[in-house]
């Protein structure tokens, strides 16, 4: 028997990336399958707090056992920037409107055409709301930022960047079942599927 899970998302990249991960044991919906189209800000300042808030409002509004995801590109030359604004970044210094990824990218390739350094990580908390527990889950991947936009797979940055294990490839560049072997999001969604083989109460 499957367990349900809700996912306090209607992005359909990232509810695709997880159903992937997560396989045949698991069936995940998204906001719109359980007829939520609220647009849940996202008003934190941390992944974490961002993940928690999502994860709450469903379970408080609608009752259900709910997990939400928050996801930041870490940049050392920008003292960690985006972050918890990854998805804004662009909009917020003048390029295009929120959630843009070409606007995010070209600003951020902007900002880093005079950069020594262009390590980064990409990290995603996922926040597990289970009927009066709250827990969190992180991964994270080391790479770097390509000069450049390449590959035609992935979304968001994945066009410029690297990660470490991929030898120079970008995540864009690398098909499903790889990117999620070492992705971010990948390491997080197999802590949560771990945890709830082991603590599964539905």
């Amino acid at each position: 028997m499957r367990t349900e899970l809700i996912m306090a998302t209607n992005n359909a990249h990232k509810l695709e990336e997880v159903r992937q991960i997560l396989g045949r044991a698991f069936t995940v919906k998204g906001l719109n399958d359980i007829g939520c189209t609220e647009d849940i800000p996202e008003t934190a300042d941390t992944l974490e707090g961002n993940a928690l808030h999502k994860a709450r409002y469903i379970h408080e509004h609608y009752g259900m056992d709910c997990f939400a995801d928050d996801t930041g590109l870490e940049v050392d030359a920008l003292g960690s920037a985006p972050g918890v604004y990854t998805a804004r970044f662009g909009a917020l210094n003048g390029y295009g409107e929120s959630h843009d990824s070409n606007a995010n990218i070209q600003c951020l390739l902007d900002k880093l055409k005079e950069a020594k350094t262009r390590t980064a990580r990409f990290r995603t908390v996922i926040a597990l709301v289970q009927g009066d527990k709250e827990i969190l889950f992180e991964g994270i991947v080391e790479g770097k930022i390509l000069p450049q936009p390449i590959g035609e797979g992935g979304f968001g940055y994945d066009p410029i960047f690297a990660p470490i294990e991929a030898n120079g490839l970008a995540f864009a560049q690398m098909s499903a079942e790889a990117k999620n072997a070492i992705s971010h999001r990948g390491r997080a969604t197999k802590k949560l599927a771990e945890y709830l083989c082991q603590h599964n109460k539905y």
